[in-house]
């Protein structure tokens, strides 16, 4: 679909033909369309990670190393120094460590396996008929509410959200007499605005967490991030974030989009109807939800009593413990499980060839992240080789300590940068891998643990998703906003979507200062706030 719209005799100027607004949104995407692919990106990174070092090395580039003497891969001279892969012996490495590079990154196997379990819940159509059930059967009062909130729960069964909640938010505030246009947005800036904040642990956190620890142990070897780093502070955002983006689509968006009149759609919308839950969905959902349950208490027997089998065998505690090391596995069989349960009854999983396929389907769909692991793997590799990561970290860091950058004041301006980098570069993977090994170790040594630190970052990658054209869905909520509005563009979307940005960055932004600076309390369990060397 073209980006550009014709503007109708008649018609009232929209918002694409605003000078300023129309060139910020030329910039963004001519900076984006400069960009190659991601998988293209981290192979040119590879290339240059290769070529810079062998340059600074030539120059033999080193700082001091702010670790005390005896940490853990502190050399004995007390210097960090470039290590040249322009060279036989980085040739050597390159090729000895190629393979393991790729099978040894931290997210690759997390993911897969929170993905398996996933797949099958929603091959099922479990997760679709949780989310139908619970945005149609909200109370008209609520439903906008109710519309954001499943759109951030949708997060965990990756483009459901997108291709299932979306369409039918926009059909059920038409349905209701309300703007089509303000659902879409609502559930837009809940499933893209609110993309890192969930009541349940999901694919996103192994994945990041992942590329956190590979960049964390630049500076501290011995350092572990688990998926619940971030697990507390996500619960808190799934309702700050429901709550400001209803805010913005009851008193910002809607009023400014106005009495929808049903000429401007592009086709005869006049039919649409939203599907209920039939019998057999709603007796699916409430055995799903009696088996979860289940699954629950066994799980708390494990973990709540003092001889659980899953507290640290040492200490007794929660912290540290085979349970948060292995929260994988529970992604698994907390979906997968209740998916089984649920598709046995409807039909939709017969047999244990039916969960197969499920789970093989699921996996279909992770070709372009696997290659792109490949790549992003090896650029991680190369970088922690060369030295360049704790070189650039510790630079960073004393640029900060000598300007005096510290505390909120740090993190606000870090959020900034990654909601501006998220305009180009819409995967949070791809992102995080190319950002986390020079902000984690940075951001270490003036203080901060990794596990704030991705918080944060979690917060800029979210806000700006719903207004760059470089969002991989982007396309298609144009393509399901243009049904209603037939010479709706780019421009107008982003305009719409604009607010949200806006709000959220500087409420999602003043949540995180407030819960961390203010109260002091963990993103996660047992997630320091501080690092110390």
């Amino acid at each position: 679909m073209s980006s550009n719209s014709v503007e109708r005799p008649g018609s009232a100027p929209s918002v694409e033909q605003s000078g300023a607004f129309r060139r910020f949104l030329d910039v963004v995407e001519r900076l984006g369309n400069l960009l190659p692919h991601p998988i293209t990106l981290f192979a040119l990174f590879c290339v240059g990670i290769i070529l810079i070092s062998g340059i600074a090395g030539y120059f033999d580039l080193s700082v001091a190393d702010p670790r005390p003497e005896g940490a853990p891969g502190r050399a004995a001279d007390g210097l960090i120094t470039v290590v040249s892969l322009m060279s036989a012996e980085g040739l050597q490495r390159i090729v000895s460590n190629l393979v393991t590079n790729f099978t040894g990154f931290a997210p690759l196997g997390t993911v897969l396996v929170a993905l398996l379990g996933v797949g099958i819940a929603e091959r099922a159509g479990l997760i679709s008929a949780a989310l139908r059930g619970l945005v149609m059967g909200a109370k008209p009062r609520l439903v906008t509410f109710i519309v954001v909130f499943a759109g951030i729960i949708s997060n965990t069964a990756s483009e459901l959200g997108y291709v299932v909640l979306i369409p039918l938010a926009a059909m059920m505030f038409h349905s209701l007499g309300r703007h089509p246009l303000a659902g879409l947005a609502a559930a837009f800036a809940g499933v893209s605005g609110g993309y890192s904040a969930n009541l349940l642990l999901g694919t996103v956190d192994p994945l990041l967490s992942g590329i956190t620890e590979t960049a964390a142990q630049i500076i501290d070897p011995n350092y572990t991030v688990g998926p619940e780093a971030n697990w507390f502070f996500m619960i808190l955002s799934t309702f700050v974030v429901a709550g400001l983006a209803m805010f913005v689509t009851e008193k910002i968006v809607e009023p400014k989009l106005g009495k929808y009149d049903i000429r401007e759609a592009a086709e005869d919308v006049t039919h649409d109807k939203m599907e209920g839950l039939s019998a057999k969905e709603k007796k699916g959902l409430k055995a799903a939800g009696v088996t979860l349950l289940v699954l629950s208490v066994l799980l708390s027997l494990t973990i709540v009593p003092e001889w659980g089998a899953l507290r640290h065998p040492e200490t007794g505690l929660v912290a540290g413990s085979p349970f948060l090391k292995g929260i994988v596995a529970f992604i698994f069989v907390f979906f997968a499980i209740p998916g089984m349960v649920y598709g046995r009854i409807v039909g939709t999983i017969k047999t244990d060839r039916d969960a197969i396929n499920a789970m093989a389907h699921s996996m279909s769909t992770m070709g372009m992240y696997i290659v792109l692991v490949f790549f992003a793997s090896q650029f991680v590799a190369f970088f922690k080789w060369t030295n360049l990561g704790a070189i650039t970290a510790v630079a960073g860091a004393d640029m900060l300590n000598s300007i005096g950058l510290s505390g909120p004041l740090l993190f606000v301006c870090f959020i900034a940068v990654c909601a501006f980098i998220n305009l180009m570069v819409g995967s949070a993977s791809a992102q995080w891998a190319v950002t986390a090994p020079i902000f984690v170790p940075m951001l270490m040594l003036v203080g901060y643990a990794p596990e704030t630190i991705q918080a944060a970052y979690r917060i800029g990658d979210s806000v700006t998703n719903i207004i760059t054209p470089m969002m991989s869905y982007f396309g298609l909520i144009l393509a399901v906003a243009s049904r209603y509005k037939k010479d709706l563009g780019i421009g107008t979307l982003v305009a719409t979507m604009l607010p949200y940005s806006i709000v959220l960055f500087i409420g999602w932004s003043i949540t995180f200062v407030i819960y961390v600076f203010v109260l002091g309390l963990p993103v996660g369990p047992g997630s320091p706030i501080y690092y110390t060397p």
